[in-house]
């Protein structure tokens, strides 16, 4: 897959079929649209592309609450790469871009420099000046420029539909496995391992602590099941997400506890895979009190690992 991380390395490319959105999160939804998309242009004998921004549109509008990402960049070009794309217009989102008419957007991006033949879509897709363009726009004017277009219906999962917004609820609500549905993968947050109090090494349970990363959506403290990688390896873990009050005052922390594992890791990053919240954060009125509880949470990821594993 060739990556275009800006408009003007565009150049010389072959006509395409285009999938069009934010695609931020690559959800079972996106990859709906995406595979669609690869499918048609492989039949049509054109080139396969994906159309989103670098950024997130809200960050461009002022007084906007930030919107915490549910995936990184990398990650989101891994898995569009796995769907078969041919090209990732990976575009930042501009002052200018977002001033320009929907009939603008569409004649001098998508068809002077992406040339595209055809166009795939959500339902709910808005693009243009104050986001006046839509599905029914795209159709209108590919009529006159020559391209056809294709507008996905909304994906259902257990009656609801899958959306950006709703993966991020189930984030915030610690529902890691309604999330994981959604997605079509297990959320993840990456980072440095870092030097913590070393609480966990004199009690018997050495963690790989990592700072929260204020740009994702962090789940609500409490432990969970989860698996790491470290170099490239899954091992079976353990996770506290939280301030640990017992011990003190501390600011949110990831800490993992991988199962037979004694390498030391600081300055490594890892990957934290949340697959399920087993309990909420709790303060306990000693160690040996806390010590006893994490000897619970441990068995109980352990069972989960064999018999899921």
């Amino acid at each position: 897959m060739i990556i275009f991380n800006s408009l003007d390395e565009i150049k010389n490319i072959d006509e395409t079929v285009i999938a069009l959105g934010n695609f931020d999160g690559v959800h079972k939804g996106h990859q709906e649209v995406i595979s669609k998309t690869v499918k048609n242009a492989e039949a049509a004998g054109l080139k396969s592309a994906v159309f989103t921004f670098s950024n997130h549109t809200r960050t461009m509008i002022k007084g906007a609450p930030q919107v915490k990402n549910i995936q990184y960049q990398h990650e989101k070009a891994e898995k569009i790469a796995e769907l078969g794309v041919d090209y990732l217009f990976n575009i930042p989102f501009t002052e200018e871009i977002m001033r320009m008419s929907p009939e603008a957007f569409i004649k001098d991006i998508l068809v002077d420099r992406m040339r595209i033949k055809e166009a795939y879509c959500g339902f709910n897709y808005r693009f243009g000046s104050k986001a006046s363009g839509t599905p029914e726009t795209l159709m209108r004017e590919g009529l006159k420029l020559g391209f056809g277009i294709h507008v996905q219906e909304a994906y259902v999962i257990d009656g609801i539909v899958v959306s950006s917004t709703e993966i991020r609820k189930y984030i915030a609500e610690g529902d890691m496995e309604a999330c994981n549905r959604f997605l079509g993968r297990i959320y993840t947050i990456d980072g440095v391992v870092i030097e913590g109090n070393r609480l966990g090494r004199t009690i018997g349970f050495p963690t790989c602590n990592i700072p929260a990363d204020s740009s994702m959506a962090i789940p609500p403290n409490g432990v969970y099941i989860t698996t790491c990688t470290v170099g490239g390896k899954d091992y079976p873990s353990v996770t506290n997400v939280g301030v640990k009050p017992t011990v003190g005052t501390y600011d949110i922390n990831i800490e993992t506890h991988i199962f037979n594992f004694n390498r030391d890791v600081y300055g490594e990053e890892i990957e934290v895979h949340f697959i399920k919240q087993t309990r909420p954060e709790m303060k306990f009125s000693s160690v040996d009190e806390l010590k006893k509880q994490i000897e619970k949470d441990c068995i109980q990821a352990k069972s989960w690992h064999r018999l899921n594993g």
